[in-house]
This record gives structure tokens, C-alpha cells and sequence, in this order.
């Protein structure tokens, strides 16, 4: 009786579930800035991250102006493939989803946006100005860009069921939209105040991913951040065109520096590295290389006043010239401001470079008026004492040393008298001497 009650017991305790549910957790990053290969790089890795965390969504708050299709074109492949939610919020008042942030917002399993917000103008630009931009039958390869951009927005508003028109037209004619009307045309899905709306929102939502349907439990979920790598801020941060340009001119100083003065070492290493990680910036950028002509021969112009007296007019051109140059190096189409350097940067960097060389060559034109203290030059008008007397020849003491002397006029100068040296002879001093004995 005891062992049927024993086992009784144990079905039943078989039999009871007990509910153990672990909190969901939601993990989110950030993008404030342009679409680069930095960016994608940051995405793809967060939701590498975010899968084997078991999170059971990503979410992306984005604010961009644009960036690169290229990079564009991966984070929404990684989202069409993404084995888990993607929630792309664009947040907070005031942040856009421009050009490439309308297709990584529609590309978004769920797309939401905060009040004050805007989306679209994805038109392509390519690296020029003016009538560059305008898409017609002469401009065949903005032509092909904006039909290759366009078929891509239709593609991702079929797959996730948004307003196939609206993507075409935001490519086709720079539409833009409010979050209130993205939400009435079918861009978006949810308009939230905060994340915590937004996930309250959405909370009980079906989803389809790689991996099957996904109904998202968000109300209560836990939210925690990624920030970018080292290695991926790092190429965050060279991706600006301004640090582009700093870095460009700090690498030409150092090589130059180290030119005009062979086996510094030092300037020529830091010029190097610097050059290499400009380039590397500049890959992405729209270099214009007469801009970058005019820099380098802003730099030799200035170079040439420290040798050359031009009584400031190499200076003057060289700042002329190195201003212009970096107004030109990067020529960025209407709408990317992001792609410009800044002015104040220019500026800055211009009365810099001014302000060194001219500083250089005040130090050399000093150093050319001083009275020489070393060689031949340095030795006339030094005074001494005879050691012992010249008849006409003998020895003097002066700065400490023991010279052969001569007097200058012939006559005998006994031991033990103040000269002044007159002139140099080889390693023989002409000196004249008081007629009076040093005690």
C-alpha cells in the first residue's frame, strides 16, 4: 500500500508544471550619425550578439542624414535574413531616417518612429554637383543608380508588407514624410513617445524571421545596450571627413618635416601611419584631386619661405592656396552635408599651419641676425689674456682654451695682458692687446 502511494505521488508530481519563465530581455544599439561601413559592420555583430544572448529582439534607434549604399545594402540583408525581431525606432523629437535610414527603417520586421520625426528623401546622389544630380537621358549612371535604388526600396517594402508606391516615390522624387503620415500610408508601424511605449506597443505582434513566426513578448522585457567595439568606433570615427582631413594634413607635415630634415625619424613614423589611416578614410569619400593639389602646393609654398626671402609672399599664397584646396578636396553632392568638412575646421587648420611656418621663419630670420658665437665669425672681438708674451707670437687663454696667438701689429704684448682678438688665421689668433698687466 505504501509503495502504490509512493508512486501515485510521484505521477502526480509529474504532472504539475510549474510555470518558470525567465524575463525577456531586448537588447538595443544606437546609430546618430551617417551609414558607413563602421555602421554595418556594428549592426551585423549586435545581432550576431543579440542571437546568442538569447535576447528575444533587436532594437536600433537610429538618427541619419544618409550614408553609403553599399553599407545601406548590408545592414538590410542582414535584416531580411535576421533570425530574430529587428525593431528600428527612429528617436528621438527631431531625428530623421534620410536617404539610406528609410530603407533600413522599412527593412525592419517593425518599424516605428517617434513624434517630431521624418523619413525619406532617398533619392541617390552621386560624387559631384549640380547637373550630376539630375536624373535624365544624358545622365546614364545617376539614371541606373536611382532605377537600381528604386527597385530596392519596392523589394523591401513587398517583403515586409509596406507601401510599395510611397518607397518607390521616396526614391524617384525625394519624398519625405511626418511620423504621423509614415503611420497613415503604411510606411511605419507604431509612432511611440519612448522605448517603453514602443515596447508596450507592440508587445503580442507576430513576426516572421529565418527562423519561423515570432510572437514578441515586450511589455515587461529588459532592456540593455551595446555600444561599438574599440575596432568599431575606431572606424566609425575615421569615417568623418573631418578627421579625414586632419589626419591627411598631419601626415603631410610629418612626411615633409621629415624630408627637409633626413633622420628625424620621429615626424616621418607619425606622418606615415597618418597618411595611411586618411587614405583609408578617403576611400568612401568624393576626393577632388585639384583640391588636394592645391594643399600640397600650399605646403611647399611655405616650406620655400623658410629658405627662401620673399618677404611674406610665399606665405600669403600658401595660406591662400591651402585654404582653397581644402574647400575643394571633397566635393560633396547636395544633400550629404554629412560628407563635408567643416569650415571651422579649415579655418582652424589653416591659421595653424599660417601661424607654425610664419613662427619657423621669425625663429630663422632671428637666428640669421644674431651675432655669430661659434667659428671664425664667433671668435672676433673675444677677449682674452696672453699667457706669456708676444714676440710676436705666444700663447692666450680664452673661453677656457689655451690658443696660439700673434699680435696684430707686430709689436711685443707682455705676459699677463687683456687682447682682443681681430681676426683668425687658421688655428692662429691675431690679437691686439692693452698696454696694461693684469694683476
Amino acid at each position: 500500500m505504501l509503495r502504490f502511494s509512493c508512486l501515485v505521488l510521484l505521477a502526480i508530481l509529474l504532472l504539475i508544471q510549474i510555470p518558470v519563465s525567465a524575463q525577456e530581455r531586448v537588447m538595443r544599439i544606437t546609430i546618430d550619425g551617417s551609414i558607413n561601413p563602421a555602421s554595418a559592420k556594428y549592426v551585423r555583430d549586435a545581432m550576431k550578439a543579440a542571437d546568442q544572448e538569447g535576447a528575444s529582439a533587436l532594437l536600433l534607434e537610429l538618427n541619419t542624414p544618409g550614408g553609403l549604399l553599399t553599407s545601406t545594402r548590408e545592414i538590410v540583408s542582414d535584416f531580411l535574413t535576421a533570425p530574430l525581431p529587428i525593431i528600428v525606432y527612429v528617436a528621438p523629437s527631431g531625428a530623421q531616417a534620410a536617404s539610406a535610414g528609410a530603407f533600413i527603417t522599412m527593412a525592419a520586421h517593425i518599424a516605428a518612429m517617434a513624434p517630431g520625426t521624418n523619413i525619406g528623401a532617398a533619392h541617390p546622389v552621386t560624387m559631384g554637383d549640380g547637373e550630376q544630380n539630375v536624373a535624365d537621358s544624358a545622365n546614364v549612371p545617376l539614371a541606373k543608380a536611382t532605377n537600381d535604388a528604386a527597385a530596392f526600396a519596392r523589394a523591401i517594402a513587398e517583403e515586409r508588407g509596406r507601401n510599395i508606391d510611397w518607397a518607390e516615390e521616396a526614391v524617384r522624387g525625394s519624398a519625405s514624410l511626418t511620423e504621423q503620415e509614415a503611420l497613415r500610408e503604411n510606411v511605419i508601424d507604431v509612432v511611440a513617445k519612448d522605448v517603453a511605449a514602443l515596447l508596450r506597443e507592440i508587445d503580442g505582434r507576430e513576426v516572421e524571421t529565418s527562423r519561423g513566426t515570432r510572437v514578441l513578448h515586450t511589455v515587461d522585457a529588459e532592456v540593455y545596450d551595446r555600444e561599438m567595439s574599440f575596432q568599431e568606433e575606431l572606424l566609425n570615427i575615421l569615417s568623418d571627413p573631418n578627421i579625414a582631413y586632419i589626419l591627411m594634413m598631419f601626415g603631410m607635415y610629418g612626411l615633409f618635416f621629415e624630408l627637409y630634415n633626413p633622420g628625424s625619424i620621429f615626424p616621418g613614423v607619425v606622418g606615415g601611419i597618418c597618411l595611411i589611416l586618411a587614405f583609408y578614410s578617403m576611400n568612401t569619400l568624393p576626393i577632388n584631386f585639384a583640391g588636394l593639389a592645391l594643399i600640397l602646393f600650399g605646403i611647399i609654398l611655405f616650406i620655400l619661405e623658410i629658405n627662401v626671402v620673399s618677404h611674406g609672399v610665399l606665405s600669403i599664397g600658401g595660406v591662400i592656396s591651402l585654404f582653397l584646396g581644402s574647400i575643394m578636396l571633397i566635393e560633396s553632392p547636395p544633400g550629404a552635408d554629412f560628407l563635408k568638412i567643416s569650415l571651422s575646421v579649415i579655418i582652424t587648420v589653416t591659421a595653424c599651419t599660417a601661424a607654425f611656418f610664419l613662427f619657423v621663419v621669425g625663429k630663422g630670420i632671428a637666428i640669421m641676425r644674431r651675432k655669430p658665437t661659434t667659428g671664425v665669425e664667433g671668435m672676433r672681438g673675444e677677449a682674452g689674456k696672453t699667457l706669456d708674451a708676444l714676440d710676436p707670437e705666444g700663447s692666450v687663454a680664452m673661453h677656457g682654451e689655451i690658443w696660439r696667438a700673434r699680435s696684430a701689429d707686430g709689436a711685443t704684448i707682455p705676459a699677463q695682458t687683456k687682447v682682443r682678438v681681430t681676426d683668425v688665421e687658421q688655428l692662429t689668433l691675431i690679437v691686439e692687446g692693452e698696454r696694461k698687466n693684469v694683476t
